[in-house]
């Protein structure tokens, strides 16, 4: 097999130019069309790489705009390689240029170059590699093409709704040596209708922050009108001093803006950030508001602050499979008239949703809080000892000779929504994850290890 990781070699330099090309398409969901069900950027990424894979000679096929697949072999069965090509907003305080595809000191820059483009394509290539080899195999591969993953994964049931699962595979979106459990994903939005006031000192015109709830927010403001904008700015002060957060409020006239820094991070690892959104609250909480935007202020405040556990919200749950719950805030939108902070919540794996709804929703009962846009993902568990399991942990060992055990995530990947897979790769134990964040990068050196790494996996599910 050593043949394998030599064609994977001789390939090197055309999956870095895929990668630095699919990378320079800022593929952010869209207004969608008919035929274009996630907006137009995202269905150019969609046929960019459908076309560079019939051009590797690989049968391809776009389903609707939803979905496409590059497939080699012949058999009844198939195995599926599962990544996305839609990404998260860059957001800001980049380095590099986000969709440059810039290399610098042996790194690809770019969002989208680990989560989840390049690991794809590594994919792609790795299936290059075997069929180059020559090497037989009992199953169809499929290297499916998602655009939909960052938002819901609607593409993937649209896809079963005329192709039948594969028997085995993978999705490149995850962490190595594979994963066995992913936690719940929950989201909800606490939702408050304000009374607009004419009295007291401080008046809230605007809260703004996140784009996303799978992400860390990095940047929130807030507007407000001050009758005396000196104490605003003394209380901000004062607050980012004690606190030690990245918190600036400035004046014009009665006018007083907030502006709240932290640093982004993927919401299944809010301790990778610091949260602008919960920074910016925390301030507000310190300053004289009144009315219904100062009761829902201090409630959000009180129940959430700045944990990343939910405790304080009653849902601080944990367990040997997969440990502790995560909890994100990861947009908050407020005007005169309403106030709504998203949350995103990775609960472990042996919980139940209703264990978690209904000390929210008893939590903000009686505030006036209404909890909205309630979504729910269950958890996704297979025994260590299962064969997917035991397999991919295998080929990862032989390729890199780490061995370590199969882990649990908070990450939500598609191993959810298309049966018989899971997460494996690519990012290495010990090694920064950079998903959803700044100066996204990925050295090509572990690019290309991922490329054999997947060579070998889809080899071994499919031969």
């Amino acid at each position: 097999m050593d043949n394998l990781n030599e064609k994977v070699d001789s390939l090197r330099d055309e999956l870095v130019a895929a990668v630095q090309q699919t990378v320079q398409l800022r593929s952010v969901e869209g207004d969608p069309t008919e035929e274009m069900p996630y907006g137009p950027k995202v269905a150019l990424a969609l046929s960019h790489i459908l076309g560079l894979a019939t051009g590797l000679g690989f049968t391809t096929r776009n389903l609707d705009g939803y979905v496409g697949y590059a497939e080699y072999g012949s058999g009844e069965d198939y195995v599926a390689v599962l990544g996305h090509f839609d990404v998260v907003p860059e957001g800001s305080g980049w380095k590099y240029p986000p969709y440059g595809g810039e290399i610098h000191e042996g790194k690809i820059y770019g969002r989208g170059v680990v989560d989840d483009k390049g690991p794809t394509l590594a994919a792609l290539y790795g299936l290059k590699a075997i069929k180059v080899a020559g090497l037989k195999l009992s199953k169809r591969v499929r290297i499916l093409f998602g655009t939909n993953e960052e938002t819901g994964c609607n593409e993937i049931s649209h896809y079963l709704k005329t192709e039948k699962p594969p028997v085995a595979g993978f999705t490149p979106d995850a962490d190595y040596p594979v994963i066995y459990a992913e936690k719940g994903i929950m989201r909800f939005a606490p939702t408050k209708k304000l009374n607009p006031i004419s009295d007291g000192s401080v008046r809230v015109k605007r809260i703004k922050g996140g784009e996303r709830p799978n992400i860390v927010c990095g940047y929130a403001e807030a507007t407000l009108e001050a009758s005396s904008p000196d104490a605003v700015l003394k209380a901000c002060t004062e607050f980012a001093r004690t606190s030690s957060v990245n918190i600036k409020a400035t004046a014009n006239g009665n006018t007083v803006l907030i502006q709240s820094h932290g640093v982004s991070a993927h919401a299944s690892r809010p301790q990778l950030g610091k949260n602008a959104i919960t920074q910016l609250v925390a301030c507000l909480a310190a300053c004289d508001l009144s009315g219904d935007i100062a009761a829902y202020i201090n409630a959000i405040h009180h129940y959430i602050g700045n944990e990343i556990n939910g405790h304080s919200l009653g849902i601080g749950f944990s367990d040997e499979p997969s440990g502790s719950l995560t909890l994100n805030v990861g947009i908050i939108d407020v005007n005169e008239h309403q106030a709504s902070i998203t949350c995103d919540v990775r609960y472990p794996v042996t919980c139940k949703f209703d264990q978690l709804i209904a000390p929210v929703e008893k939590n903000f009962n009686g505030s006036g809080i209404e909890v909205d846009n309630i979504t729910n993902t269950n958890p996704l568990y297979y025994p260590k000892d299962h064969p997917l399991i035991q397999t991919l942990s295998r080929v990862f060992t032989e390729q890199t000779g780490i061995h370590v055990d199969p882990i649990a995530t908070g990450g939500g990947t598609y191993a959810k929504t298309l049966p018989n897979i899971v997460g494996f790769g690519p990012n290495f134990p010990g090694k920064k994850d950079y998903c959803h964040q700044p100066d996204e990068h990925m050295t090509i050196e572990d690019l290309i290890l991922n490329a054999k790494i997947y060579a070998h996996a889809i080899y071994e599910l499919a031969k």
